[in-house]
């Protein structure tokens, strides 16, 4: 039997197979509220045979959001809104998660297809936070952004505490952490983004201060059975200044396994637009998550570790799992262009049938 196909159990959560749908910002929403095309969307990748489907980064306070039309959970309506696209991905087999997001120093952006651009206060936007309070380098656009008081640190804390019970309570069985590409979470880690003297700033203890106490807290509001992820950025891509490393990465793992994070979703960059990105070919983000893994291994942390970047082909994912490099492929670009991709993986793998099979309404066409 296939690997990557072979279910992988978290805490008691078993999701049926190791292909996990990486969060994708959609910008499709009003006032943060899911709609049919998010349904449609995430739905179709359970269809297509996702162990586990992930939502886009989804905004745990207003001030979180990315864009003006960022997915959101800070209300209930958002929260009943997602219930519909978690109980759907349930009864495809597949299991839903929910990646919780602040934006801070990259938040009030217009869409991408809009350009980008930062969008004003008065124009319906709001002023960008961060740990410090300097702009995210946009290209001769100098976005306004105000350092958090440590109270309102600590009110980010509670934001992600209270948007993880409304997940929990609308079905979804895992909560991701976004501490990558260069948002909040991220900026609180990187010596490159972070100049604070308080207790979230300063060494790497209390650089990563925020991250572990966000994690604890919601490790203690969502279920005992289900999973908790972390999503990091390895490296900051940045070797010219103090900034993030893949050392660092390592360091950090086996503290969120303390913390109560159960599988750690390993990314790179996004801080800064001057980032040197050393390849993009294919599997290129492998060695930070096989770097992390084999430390999380040496330390004896009870930590899954993810890879994504650049994976396309059933092959190289089968190799990823069957060779110990990483414990789960997260795939995006490559489930826009195909959203079964893990029907027609099971299939070159030959282990369609066992883990994972077309559904009876398309079976027809694939026999």
């Amino acid at each position: 039997m296939s690997q990557l196909f072979e279910p992988l159990t978290l805490r008691e959560t078993e999701l049926p197979n190791r292909v996990m749908v990486s969060p994708m910002c959609q910008y499709s929403t009003p006032d943060g509220v899911a709609t049919d095309w998010h349904l449609v969307h995430l739905g179709s990748r359970a269809v297509g045979g996702a162990g586990t489907v992930l939502t886009e980064a989804t905004a745990v306070s207003p001030a979180g959001r990315i864009s003006l039309s960022d997915l959101g959970i800070w209300t209930d309506e958002q929260a009943d809104a997602l219930g519909r696209v978690a109980s759907f991905v349930r009864d495809q087999g597949s299991v839903p998660g929910v990646q919780l997001a602040h934006a801070g120093r990259k938040a009030s952006t217009a869409s991408p297809w809009e350009g980008g651009h930062p969008v004003d206060p008065d124009e319906g936007g709001w002023t960008a936070v961060g740990p410090s309070g300097t702009a995210y380098p946009r290209d001769g656009e100098e976005q306004p952004t105000r350092k958090l008081s440590t109270a309102e640190v600590e009110d980010v804390i509670d934001d992600f505490v209270a948007a993880a019970e409304r997940a929990r309570d609308a079905g979804f069985l895992v909560a991701e952490l976004h501490a990558a590409h260069g948002y909040l979470l991220h900026e609180f880690l990187s010596p490159a983004t972070n100049d604070r003297t308080d207790r979230y700033g300063g060494d790497f203890e209390s650089r990563t201060r925020l991250l572990r106490e966000v994690t604890a807290g919601v490790r203690e509001v969502w279920p005992d059975d289900h999973p908790v992820f972390v999503r990091i950025s390895a490296t900051d891509w940045l070797d010219d200044r103090p900034s993030w490393t893949v050392d660092d990465s390592a360091r950090l793992a086996p503290r969120l396994a303390e913390a109560g994070a159960d599988l750690l979703d390993v990314s790179a960059g996004g801080i800064s637009p001057a980032q040197s990105v050393p390849s993009t070919g294919p599997s290129y983000q492998l060695p930070y998550a096989e770097t992390i893994r084999e430390h999380v291994v040496d330390t004896g942390a009870n930590l899954a570790v993810g890879t994504v970047g650049g994976i396309t082909e059933p092959a190289q994912a089968e190799a990823i799992v069957a060779n110990d490099r990483a414990d789960a492929v997260l795939m995006a670009r490559e489930f826009l262009r195909s959203p079964y991709w893990p029907l027609h993986a099971a299939d070159a793998l030959g282990a369609e049938g066992d883990a994972v099979e077309w559904p009876a309404q398309y079976r027809r066409a694939v026999e």
